[in-house]
Order: structure tokens, then sequence, then C-alpha cells
């Protein structure tokens, strides 16, 4: 597809057209992936925020009003989201932290890992046991590709060519397994930044 106009291009997403859809996809989702990165600090967040404001910009294709670029509009769509991510675990963090020991919380150990402070390496250990078992409740398929995201730190597209699957099917399945991820680990999800270097 080559260079559309921009009205051209609105107007096309609005008729369902999916190379329209593709086009615009594949044009920004590298520059916002870095904007929401800025954001988040996380680049599994940062692509699982990208796609789904890009992907909620299909859903709504026919009532949606751009009034600016499709990439202000896309933009302004991946910031509101980060800081509502942003706000969400800052959230859940401050509850976690209030059902702490406040000795626990004074002394800081949860964020150490050391002998000297063995209260904090019993909190990790058994917050890496939950994250063990909720990954473990991950569908085999989702589970895979969830793996080869987090662990092996593989794009999008690589985890689609070595598993032989597109990358659409490869982002269902990463959404799968963070829904498993939030179901089974709840408030913890929002501390694995700070004591499993979720990054």
């Amino acid at each position: 597809m080559g260079l559309p106009e921009e009205h051209d291009l609105i107007a096309s997403l609005k008729r369902g057209d999916e190379k329209a859809w593709r086009y615009l996809y594949e044009r920004h989702y590298v520059v916002l992936c870095k904007i929401a990165y800025d954001f988040v600090s996380d680049s599994f967040w940062a692509e699982s925020i990208v796609e789904d404001a890009i992907f909620h910009l299909w859903e709504i294709r026919k009532e949606v009003e751009i009034r600016e670029s499709l990439r202000s509009y896309l933009v302004g769509a991946v910031r509101n989201r980060c800081l509502n991510h942003l706000h969400s675990a800052q959230n859940r963090c401050e509850t976690c932290f209030s059902e702490l020991p406040l000795e626990t919380l004074d002394s800081g150990v949860f964020l150490r890992k050391s002998d000297e402070q063995p209260l904090g390496v019993l909190l990790e250990k058994e917050l890496e046991e939950k994250i063990a078992k909720a990954v473990n409740a991950i569908a085999p398929d989702a589970q895979l590709v969830f793996r080869k995201s987090r662990f092996e730190h593989k794009k999008n597209d690589e985890i689609a060519l070595e598993l032989g699957i597109s990358v659409n099917t490869v982002k269902y399945h990463l959404k799968k397994a963070l829904a498993t991820l939030r179901e089974h680990l709840g408030d913890y999800l929002a501390l694995l930044p700070l004591l499993w270097g979720f990054n």
C-alpha cells in the first residue's frame, strides 16, 4: 500500500479496510512503543498498551472523530493509557504496602536480596512461588509465547517467525497470558518490577 493521504486513510479505516489498519499499525507502532516505554519503563507493558490503543481505534473506527493527525490521535491515546496504567499500578502497590507489617516497610527488606535480611528473602521467595504457579496456569500455547517474550526477550515478529504463527496470534496469546497473571497474582502484579525485575 503506497503512502495515502491522511483523510483517505481515515476513510478507509472507517470502511473497515484491513489493509489501511495494517498500514497504520506498521507506520506508527515503533514510535508509539518508544513513547509508551518512556512512561512505563517496561517493554512488555509498553507494547501491550500500544497494541490495545491501535486495536481500540479499529474497534471504534465507525464512530471515532479524528480532528488532528492520526499520529497525534494515537499518541494521545497511548499517553492516556500509560497514565491510567501507572495510576492503577500505584494504587495496587500502595494497597500491597499497606498490607505488609509496619516493621517490614520501615526496614525496606522486601526490596533487598540479602542473607542478612531473611524476611526480605522469604517475601521474595513467596512471591516467586506465586509467579511460578501463575505462569504455569497459563494455557500451553500462550505460555510458550509468553516465556519467549518475557524470559527470552524476543520481539513479537521473532516469536511469530520461530513458531510459524502470525504476529496477531502472538499478541492474542500474550493478552491471554496477561489476563491469567492478573487473575492469579492480583495486586502482586504491580510489585513485579520491584521484586522480580519484571522488565
